[in-house]
């Protein structure tokens, strides 16, 4: 029972989405600073790296806590989970941010934060699935089965000797 009344009730989809956006593209946004500014001293995919894991990392806890509901610090199988889609979240603004380079050879600060943001906004709608669906999904009990209840049947005389 009191294991019950800590567990929050889970956000409908649109109030999770909502947290989300909030939490997550709090953290994307002051990331995409974070790896502008480190970039400038180190390679741009090393910068990536390093910010998408302390991303990940605040991320997960706040998605935890807030964004689905739990209430709670987040399990390090969540936070193994959330790593992988974080990693293909990575893989994704490397390859825009590479494609980016491709077609154009030197690139305004202003159009790679265009492109980076645009990769992490699609990113995180998938992430956004994997981590309500797989990672934080709430693990139901199984539905019991329906009671059926037996009402007494009245039966007359005349009715049991038909029998």
């Amino acid at each position: 029972m009191a294991a019950q009344s800590r567990q929050q009730a889970a956000p409908s989809v649109f109030t999770a989405f909502c947290r989300f956006v909030l939490c997550g593209g709090g953290v994307g946004l002051a990331s995409s600073f974070a790896v502008a500014a480190l970039a400038s001293w180190i390679p741009w995919v090393l910068a990536n790296a390093l910010i998408t894991t302390v991303s990940t990392l605040i991320a997960t806890e706040l998605h935890a806590r807030f964004t689905f509901g739990a209430g709670r610090r987040a399990t390090w199988r969540q936070h193994g989970q959330s790593a992988g889609s974080a990693a293909a979240a990575y893989a994704t603004t490397c390859v825009a941010m590479l494609v980016l380079h491709q077609w154009v050879a030197a690139p305004s600060a202003v159009l790679e934060q265009v492109v980076y943001l645009s990769a992490c906004a699609l990113a995180g709608v998938a992430r956004f699935a994997v981590l309500r669906l797989l990672v934080f999904a709430r693990s139901h009990s199984p539905v019991a089965p329906a009671v059926r209840t037996v009402r007494p049947v009245h039966m007359t005389v005349a009715h049991a000797a038909t029998l």
